[in-house]
């Protein structure tokens, strides 16, 4: 690293954009990331798609019980 780093010709908020959606990573432990890929690879979908999919039958469920009581 330099000592000291010139900003005189910088722009402020250059790379600023209000609307941006950050999208959290999620780390899995390796038992789980072994078996989501292995499934996901049997199936022939990206792992993406197969977790969205148990996430989304998960909420149903859930909102399904949150409705009966």
């Amino acid at each position: 690293m330099k000592a000291e780093y010139d900003f005189s010709n910088g722009e402020r908020g250059k790379f600023y954009h209000p609307d941006v959606v950050f999208s959290f990573p999620i780390y899995l432990e390796p038992d789980v990331n072994d078996f989501i890929n292995q499934l996901a690879h049997e199936n022939g979908v990206e792992v993406q798609i197969l977790v969205n999919e148990w996430l989304r039958a998960n909420m149903k469920l859930i909102e399904s019980f949150r409705r009966a009581n």
